[in-house]
């Protein structure tokens, strides 16, 4: 920063709305707008564009400013130059953001094969990702996981992650942007981890394009997609993308069967460089005939082929003659189709002053009918299962607010500042039969027909109808004290009013319960320029996360107030050698206080009291070793641990590691273009140490290493790529979930041949 950059406030990535409309949303937000509201009706009432006279405008012009045009996303490595909007929304760039923000565009996706949001997710630095049934794609990220973490669609938080995020084509988004640390300045409870934003293309005015991919790989997976951008006239352009993806299983199981489908479109309506609006309707199927439930542990004693990769002092194995069989019952199904309707505005007031508004419908219906438990028994040789056939109608409205300001306080002190109002409303239905099935042999399964709704073994049924009433309030500010130190400070006040009733169809009976919330979260860090293309910062934040879903919380949770937590962060950032070496490094602790655990002196009553802790360092460096040759890599250290925790029986767990928390992870990547040849060879590796799948530290499963590696043929319009994945055909545990001995295997070697185009 030494010179002041003006970042342009409309960049195409919000809705705008009429006068009317902006001061009508102002109203129903907060009526801290009400002045602001009846000046937008005015001034267009009156046509005009701004608020300022051109007295007014001299008073506060601004000294000569350095204007920098966004680069391509795909021109730099780690794009640590490029405004991302989920640091902040006060439009930082990477390097003026003070924590780690990494961002990978459409491009490298399509690079590196990743096809699906779980591959993509498992390209973050320090990232492990599970396909647990009921929580596809969930994250684990600097010794937090599952609702810890916030995934976002387009900086939008539709609610809890594990119950919102789906294992679909990555298609249709243009990046995914990621902020490690706590963030629930910026969207509120569950961002302990880390925050996911899923960008989705926008449409533009620049030019027509057509894009497309068509593969057929391993397993009879056959993946298609299609989209373009298409200006219509100088204020309007239009884009759709459409992506299809059929296996028979991406993970080689049994009766396993994946189809993943979305359709997106979007109109931008920019009449003049005032004024931008996006209309946009997403929908989204996923469906596998039978979910993937993870490997059952068996006993040594009975295994066919035993592997080693588990460590236990019960004698249990995974047994790599079970690593394709399926138990679920015939009949199971594990879907979602999504829908999402969104018009987002951003109107540029005066030259320093701009509102933004974002208005969400989101609506989901979900279904689990699958058996998520198989336990080895010891007496019979078989597996145990139960079944489960729950379901979510899901639905969320949401209008988020927002007024920014970027000018010269004193003549010479730039300041951006940001101010804003949140709501949504959640209605949450689910109707949640569980039971018992008859068990199965491991090798040689009768699965048997998941069960109707009436079935009449269910030995519990309970329909949950849960609502979510959230508002929010919030503000930032980025303080230039000089050209080269910049302070940045945001802070957020959320209530939180729940109504949950749980019946009992079995007994008849009801319970209703209405607990509400009122966190308060902070941060405040500062950027210090050694020099324009290396930067230092620091940061202290702090968010809070529920004890349980909020969708799903039981009556007992409802009395306890929200976790919190802290966190503290160091690190820099640096573009070298003309931009061909970039780097990323920072060292960080985060703790969470107030868990569930169990009175130290009365071990039959749960209380708040428990401690989590995770302390860790991370770097990721990008760099084009010639102008042929580039190489990646991502390195990670996190030590996890349980400061305070008793469980049920008076278990004390204080001192152990969380569950799926390594604690060491790295991935690299080396790609060579040949001079005179349109080839591209690259390489691709992946290492993450052991992890536990139980909190008392029983179960270990042993790290791994897979290699990939892919080779592309360029020609005008069109790339021919061939891809290799777990080359050596490891197989190895790569996350745990329902039983803490059922361990997911990793999927098998494959290969993919592929072609994509663009116009």
């Amino acid at each position: 920063m030494s010179q002041f950059k003006l970042n342009p406030f409309l960049n195409g990535n919000c809705f705008i709305v009429s006068p009317h409309d902006v001061s009508k949303s102002i109203l129903i937000n907060s009526a801290l707008f009400y002045r602001l509201g009846f000046t937008l009706l005015v001034s267009g009432l009156f046509g005009t564009t701004t608020f300022a006279s051109d007295d007014l405008q001299q008073t506060v012009q601004l000294p000569t400013l350095v204007i920098e045009a966004q680069k391509d996303l795909d021109t730099q490595s780690l794009h640590l130059k490029q405004v991302n909007t989920t640091g902040s929304r006060l439009g930082l760039t990477s390097q003026e953001t003070p924590a780690t923000v990494q961002i990978i565009t459409q491009k490298e996706m399509q690079e590196k094969g990743l096809r699906t949001v779980k591959e993509a997710f498992g390209n973050v630095t320090g990232a492990t990702v599970g396909n647990v049934p009921g929580n596809p794609a969930v994250l684990t990220m600097r010794g937090f996981s599952g609702n810890t973490n916030t995934v976002l669609q387009d900086g939008v938080r539709i609610g809890a992650s594990t119950f919102v995020t789906r294992d679909l084509d990555v298609w249709k988004y243009e990046k995914i942007e990621v902020l490690k640390g706590p963030s629930s300045v910026l969207f509120g409870e569950g961002a302990l981890g880390g925050a996911v934003n899923l960008v989705t293309k926008k449409p533009n005015l620049e030019q027509s394009t057509l894009e497309g991919m068509l593969n057929y790989g391993s397993f009879n997976t056959v993946r298609a997609a299609i989209g373009g951008n298409l200006p219509l006239n100088d204020e309007l352009a239009v884009r759709s993308d459409i992506s299809y993806l059929k296996s028979d299983s991406l993970f080689d199981i049994d009766n396993q069967k994946t189809v993943k489908f979305g359709a997106s479109g979007s109109l931008l309506y920019k009449p003049d460089d005032n004024l931008s609006m996006i209309f946009s309707a997403n929908f989204d199927h996923d469906k596998e005939t039978s979910s993937y439930n993870g490997s059952p542990l068996v006993s040594a004693l009975t295994a066919k082929n035993p592997s080693y990769i588990l460590d236990n002092p019960d004698g249990l194995v995974i047994d790599k003659a079970t690593r394709h069989k399926n138990y679920n019952p015939y009949g199971g199904e594990l879907s979602a189709d999504t829908t999402t309707l969104s018009w987002a505005t951003d109107y540029r007031l005066s030259p320093t002053w701009a509102l933004n508004n974002i208005a969400t419908y989101y609506h989901a219906d979900r279904k689990y009918y699958l058996s998520p438990e198989q336990n080895f028994d010891t007496q019979t040789s078989l597996f145990k299962r139960t079944v489960q056939r729950w379901s979510h109608d899901h639905d969320v409205w949401s209008d988020r607010v927002s007024l920014k300001n970027d000018e010269l306080l004193a003549g010479k002190y730039r300041n951006r500042f940001s101010v804003g109002s949140e709501y949504s409303y959640t209605d949450f239905n689910s109707p949640r039969p569980s039971g018992s099935l008859a068990a199965v042999d491991p090798y040689n399964p009768n699965v048997g027909v998941m069960p109707s709704d009436s079935w009449e073994g269910w030995t519990s049924y309970n329909k949950f109808a849960t609502k979510i009433k959230n508002w929010a309030v919030f503000a930032e500010d980025a303080f230039n004290i000089t050209p080269d130190w910049l302070i940045v400070g945001g802070a957020r006040y959320e209530r939180l009013d729940v109504e949950r009733t749980v019946n009992n169809v079995l007994t008849d009976s009801e319970q209703q319960f209405n607990p509400s919330f009122h966190p308060f979260s902070w941060r405040l860090g500062t950027v210090y320029n050694l020099n324009p293309n290396t930067q230092i910062y620091g940061q202290y934040s702090t968010a809070v996360t529920p004890v349980s879903s909020l969708l799903v919380i039981s009556t007992a949770n409802g009395n306890f107030d929200l976790s919190k937590g802290k966190s503290a962060e160091l690190g820099f950032k640096s573009s070298i050698l003309d931009g061909k070496l970039d780097m990323i490094g920072s060292i960080y602790w985060i703790e969470l206080n107030d868990i569930l655990t169990r009175d130290p002196n009365n071990i039959n009553l749960t209380v708040q009291g428990g401690q989590q802790v995770s302390k860790g360092a991370e770097f990721t460096a990008s760099a084009a070793i010639t102008s042929q040759l580039k190489a990646n890599v991502g390195l990670s250290w996190v030590d996890a641990e349980y400061k305070e925790l008793i469980e049920a029986g008076g278990a004390n767990r204080s001192g152990n590691q969380p569950v799926n928390v390594p604690e060491k992870v790295a991935n690299a990547s080396l790609s060579y273009q040949f001079k005179t040849l349109p080839i591209t060879v690259s390489g691709f590796a992946k290492h993450a140490s052991g992890f536990y799948t139980d909190t008392a530290n029983t179960y270990f499963v042993k790290g791994y290493t897979t290699y990939d590696a892919s080779l592309a043929y360029d020609l005008k319009n069109m790339t021919f790529t061939l891809w290799g994945r777990n080359l050596t055909d490891k197989f190895y545990g790569e996350y745990s979930g329902y039983s803490s001995k059922q361990i997911y295997i990793g999927a098998p070697r494959s290969v993919e041949l592929g072609v994509t185009f663009k116009f």
